[in-house]
């Protein structure tokens, strides 16, 4: 009885600070990979470290903020082409009387998202794996009950399982 789904990919271009973070992320982390691999790690030691060094150029991707003190002072000015999107998408939203679930994996950059729209002064439920079942559920209800809360935040592990939300017809995977 569910209408079709449609999807649609948003493709962001990176920022021109955003491009030259990445990129001096790529760079710093090959070499840190090589001098792992030259100093004899193991298998799974190089496994993980690719796999951290990936998350963190994930997080670029994302917004650079996500980086924090772990990389140089660029991260608090360079911008983010999602984040961009993102308001673009959500101005669009908010015009045509739309209601979105944001899921992301990284509950920073759901702090991120909530700071901005407090700033727009918009509404949102929230949840994520650190709230109890009781915080979870209020949540929840409050979302699929107040028809006029139009922005709910989720952490993709938190909200991505036990949860019925009937109340937005639209996701937003932001990572």
């Amino acid at each position: 009885e569910l209408p079709s789904k449609i999807e649609q990919v948003l493709w962001c271009e990176l920022s021109a600070p955003q491009a030259a973070l990445y990129r001096s992320v790529q760079e710093q982390t090959e070499r840190a990979l090589l001098d792992l691999e030259a100093g004899g790690a193991s298998e799974n030691a190089l496994r993980l470290a690719t796999l951290t060094q990936l998350l963190r150029l994930r997080q670029v991707c994302c917004d650079p903020r996500l980086l924090g003190s772990s990389a140089d002072a660029s991260t608090e000015t360079a911008d983010s082409a999602k984040l961009e999107a993102f308001r673009e998408l959500l101005a669009e939203a908010l015009d045509d009387g739309h209601r979105l679930l944001v899921f992301s994996q990284f509950t920073s950059l759901l702090a991120l998202l909530r700071q901005e729209l407090d700033q727009q002064e918009v509404p949102y439920a929230y949840l994520d794996g650190s709230m109890t079942t009781r915080q979870r559920q209020a949540e929840v209800d409050r979302f699929q009950s107040e028809r006029d809360l139009p922005v709910f935040l989720l952490s993709l592990k938190a909200g991505g399982t036990g949860l019925n939300l009937t109340g937005a017809d639209t996701v937003v995977h932001f990572d």
